[in-house]
């Protein structure tokens, strides 16, 4: 009987010093770590799709410039 109030009590100390708060933020913090690697995997395919067009424009102009000099 003795053990139980024990156990009692020290769950009301650590429920009292915030302990189980602790965990349920650490779980949003996890959240939103998660949502911002999205948003930076996200935004690194929009900088990828953007060099690629930048590439693809100086190859045609480098092409159109060869096919005006060609003539």
């Amino acid at each position: 009987m003795q053990r139980i109030l024990v156990l009692i009590g020290f769950s009301a100390l650590l429920a009292g010093c915030g302990l189980t708060e602790t965990g349920a933020a650490a779980a949003s913090g996890s959240a939103a770590e998660a949502q911002q690697a999205a948003q930076a995997r996200q935004q690194e395919e929009r900088v990828r799709q953007q060099v690629e067009a930048i590439d693809q424009q100086a190859a045609d102009r480098t092409r159109a410039a060869a096919d005006d000099a060609g003539k």
